[in-house]
């Protein structure tokens, strides 16, 4: 491990414990702007489609959006972002070349 890469400060990571805790964290900034609409909307399809007792599907949407925030605290998540950012123009530059 490199000495720069050990000093890198790592943020606390959010409380998540509850919906609200997601909802806050949404609010906050912690993901892409759609998440926060996209939560909401996925939570209420599932709250729908759920029976009493199968809420399983409730279960997988809060799993999925707090990964999705856990990724988003992540110190490496935004130079990812980048990489493929980068390496999806170059992948449109070569196709268009050929």
């Amino acid at each position: 491990m490199s000495a720069q890469h050990a000093q890198t400060p790592v943020p606390a990571l959010l409380s998540l414990r509850a919906i609200g805790d997601i909802r806050a964290a949404l609010r906050s900034g912690h993901g892409f702007p759609s998440y926060r609409k996209f939560f909401e909307a996925d939570l209420q399809h599932a709250l729908e489609t759920s029976t009493e007792t199968d809420l399983n599907a409730v279960a997988a949407v809060i799993v999925d959006y707090w990964g999705r925030i856990r990724l988003y605290q992540n110190p490496d998540f935004d130079i990812a972002v980048q990489e493929g950012i980068h390496l999806t123009v170059q992948l449109k530059r070569e196709a268009q070349d050929q």
